[in-house]
């Protein structure tokens, strides 16, 4: 037995091992496939950006290669082929193809042997520039500081990039560690990136490259200002997953949204397709030093808090050995989980403090992501003021990594300046107050949070044990997580899949995996 809660180190090592050899199975099937959001991943790292007709062209050139039937060997086969045979760069000859002019299927094939050393340089090049913008962060925070963990994390809004600019600034005067620019209602299910600067957005802005680089600017500005390092959070998921994921790597933001499983349960993207992407887009945050955030606390809104604990213990697990398989470390899994067990219940912190204990001892060394009250928040801004107090007394007391701080008009309207000012002010009194409470509390032995803590362990176990026997995909046709049933052939995207052919070739999977010493995979190099 360890930690304050006593938790069994066997079961946990249980859990864990059978995560690991559920991510081993999925990892099993889709490492013999590829999707066009992948594809055009690799185009958008060779350079290629731009939009022809309003319609990007790292699409236009994915989908002409998948029309003549040959995007099975990769895009990046067809891209070098061309930039040694005619001497252009990707950017002009996907341009080229565009217009008409060129035909990446008719060129003449050279020696394998030159395509793929023009391949490994272009690669090479492109990963010099992300891991150049990782020293740049690194070189950063050396010389103006950060604020102290939990990091607060807000979030902007307004769909204009430019007032999200403002809201960003100031938030970050406030003393906000982490902007999030929340992404456009629908973007996920958007088979494109939207291109350049944008001003209409519902619900949020769209993630662009743009955009992006707007708001890293922006934040770079108000970092110095104010004194320390200020990051840059955007949402690397949906349809475009890994393009996202290149496109925050290229501008250097800081956090992004990714998880395994949020797009399938909560945006009905097929199974298939999520989970090859979201291995690629990880092993790209992983090499730009980015936090990944995972969405276990979203389960929370559709199921009960206290009854579906365990799942998002499970996936937690999930989600973490699929990371590993990505390249990524612990110290960039930002795993989520929530603060929403209904406020009437008896002994309800209790159990939260248990929940957010477990997740800590479970994973140490991750920045885990805790969210707030939003499920069991009403308009009564006076008790959500109240709520949001004990949840980040809860995230002080157990060491979280990420504070999503709560709004008290959470039921009301996108929050104003104002309303985060309040909740920044919350949770800087109550940090500052109970900074080490932690280091002075222990739990009373079978108590409380001790048998709750273990008991959503054990559930765990069980849940994890039933997933492996039947198979992640079965597990979410079953409806095993959120309480929401998908199906392997449902959903948006499947279409987009494709079986690699047996010398397919992607030279930043490659390049990634050597850099992580990651098995190679088929006749990558």
């Amino acid at each position: 037995m360890s930690g304050k809660l006593n938790l069994d180190p066997y079961l946990v090592k249980e859990a864990r091992t059978t995560a690991q050899e559920i991510a081993k199975q999925v990892d099993q099937y889709i490492s013999t496939r590829t999707t066009v959001a992948i594809e055009r991943t690799v185009l958008r790292l060779f350079g290629i950006d731009g939009i022809h007709h309003s319609v990007p062209l790292p699409n236009l050139v994915v989908d002409g290669l998948m029309e003549a039937g040959v995007l099975d060997r990769g895009a990046a086969f067809w891209l070098c082929n061309a930039v040694v045979q005619t001497g252009k760069s990707p950017q002009v000859i996907a341009e080229l193809v565009v217009n008409e002019e060129l035909s990446l299927t008719e060129l003449a094939v050279t020696s394998e042997e030159v395509i793929y050393k023009a391949g490994e340089r272009l690669q090479d090049e492109m990963l010099d520039k992300i891991k150049a913008n990782r020293n740049q962060r690194e070189a950063m925070i050396g010389e103006l500081g950060e604020g102290r963990r939990p990091y607060l994390y807000l979030i902007v809004a307004t769909g204009d990039i430019y007032e999200d600019v403002t809201q960003a600034k100031s938030a970050a005067r406030q003393g906000a560690d982490i902007i999030a620019v929340i992404r456009s209602t629908g973007q996920s299910l958007l088979d494109y990136v939207p291109y350049g600067a944008t001003q209409e957005g519902y619900g949020g802005t769209f993630a662009t490259q743009e955009n992006f680089r707007i708001m890293r600017k922006a934040l770079d500005e108000v970092g110095r200002e104010v004194g320390r390092y200020i990051r840059l959070c955007n949402y690397c998921s949906g349809l475009c997953m890994p393009e996202i994921a290149a496109m925050g790597a290229m501008e250097r933001l800081d956090v992004m949204l990714n998880d395994a499983l949020y797009g399938i349960l909560f945006r009905d993207i097929n199974m298939q397709r999520t989970l090859i992407d979201q291995a690629f887009s990880r092993m790209i945050n992983s090499y730009a030093g980015i936090i990944i955030n995972t969405g276990e606390d979203n389960y929370l809104t559709t199921a009960d808090a206290v009854d579906a604990a365990h799942t998002v213990l499970a996936s937690q697990f999930i989600n973490e050995q699929f990371a590993l398989l990505a390249g990524l470390p612990e110290t960039q899994m930002g795993l989520g989980h929530a603060f929403e067990i209904n406020p009437e219940l008896e002994d309800g912190l209790l159990l939260e403090i248990a929940q957010a204990q477990m997740a800590r001892e479970i994973f140490p060394d991750a920045p885990l992501k805790y969210m707030p009250p939003t499920k069991h928040m009403t308009g009564n801004i006076f008790r959500g003021h109240v709520q949001d107090a004990m949840f980040n007394l809860v995230s002080i007391l157990t060491g979280q990594g990420i504070q999503l701080l709560g709004m008290m008009t959470e039921a009301m309207h996108t929050p104003h300046i104002h309303d985060r000012q309040l909740s920044i002010e919350n949770a800087q009194y109550i940090f500052q107050n109970a900074r080490h409470l932690g280091e002075e509390i222990l739990f009373q032995p079978d108590g409380r949070i001790q048998r709750r803590a273990n008991l959503v362990l054990r559930k765990a176990v069980l849940l994890l044990k039933e997933v492996k026997q039947k198979s992640l995909f079965s597990a979410l046709e079953e409806g095993v997580f959120a309480d929401v049933k998908r199906s392997i052939t449902g959903g948006k995207g499947l279409t987009g899949v494709i079986i690699r052919s047996a010398d397919y070739w992607n030279p930043f999977e490659s390049g990634l995996r050597e850099r992580f010493a990651l098995p190679l995979r088929g006749k990558n190099r």
